[in-house]
Parts: C-alpha cells; sequence; structure tokens
C-alpha cells in the first residue's frame, strides 16, 4: 500500500473521504464539492474538498467514470489527468457535457475516480538514431484495425 496525506478543505466538510466502491476496484471515487448544471457543450473545473500529499515515487490520475460517460456523455476533459507529488492545492476534475442534455450535479456526486500510481522517472541520452524495428516509423493505425 502507498501512503496518502489527505487534507479536508472547508468546501469538503460531511463529504465522505475518496474510496475504493469495490473490493477489486482500481480508483478512488472522487465526489463534488458543490451543486451546477453541466449544459451540453460546457466545462466546469469542480472542486472535490479534499488535498493530497504523495510520496515523490507517486501520482494521482484522474479518470473519467464509465458509467458518467456511457449514459449522459460526461467526462474528465483531459483524461487522464495527473496530479503530481508536489501538488498541494485542492483536486480539481475539468469535467466537460459531450451530451445533448443538461446533466445535474449534485454535492456528494461521485464525478471521477482517481488512481494512485508509480511514476518512473527517466534520464535522457540524446543518440544520433534510433535501433530499427519491424514497424519503423508507421504509426496512427499502422498496426491494423482490430
Amino acid at each position: 500500500m502507498t501512503p496518502l496525506r489527505i487534507m479536508r478543505l472547508a468546501n469538503g466538510e460531511n463529504l465522505p473521504l475518496p474510496a475504493y466502491e469495490s473490493p477489486g476496484a482500481a480508483g478512488m471515487d472522487l465526489r463534488a464539492a458543490e451543486d451546477t448544471v453541466l449544459r451540453p457543450g460546457a466545462r466546469f473545473l469542480m472542486p472535490t474538498g479534499f488535498a493530497i500529499a504523495l510520496p515523490n515515487t507517486h501520482e494521482v490520475q484522474v479518470r473519467p467514470r464509465s458509467g458518467l460517460a456511457v449514459k449522459h456523455g460526461v467526462t474528465v476533459l483531459n483524461a487522464p489527468g495527473t496530479i503530481d507529488s508536489d501538488y498541494r492545492g485542492e483536486i480539481k476534475v475539468p469535467l466537460i457535457n459531450h451530451g445533448t442534455a443538461d446533466f445535474i450535479i449534485k454535492r456528494g456526486d461521485r464525478i471521477a475516480q482517481m488512481i494512485v500510481a508509480a511514476v518512473a522517472r527517466a534520464t535522457l541520452q540524446e543518440v544520433a538514431a534510433l535501433d530499427d524495428t519491424a514497424r519503423g516509423n508507421n504509426g496512427f493505425g499502422s498496426s491494423g484495425v482490430r
């Protein structure tokens, strides 16, 4: 288990802590800290009422909830969003409504999920050429549709 220190902010009063909703869940659900109506095509930066402190070897990825995306067209705008280990501000979730109807969000509604993930840091080695592979520089669908 990775230690995750969490601080409840004033706007997080009476909200449940982010939590894994099932024994096999990879992410903890994040909840809305305020009410809003997300109109079709609209974006909104939803506060969650919490701030966190991670070990410098980890990040949090903020991802959409699949049910909101499939049923209502509501998703996380920059999915997955990254929360770096040195960020100490409130977790906020940029939501967008790709649906055709207004989407009402009530304080306490589950709006996204956060995944705690290890970060591998790289050291760059500039080279004059890269090794050849069978794929080469073919990308963007070059390996087939299925």
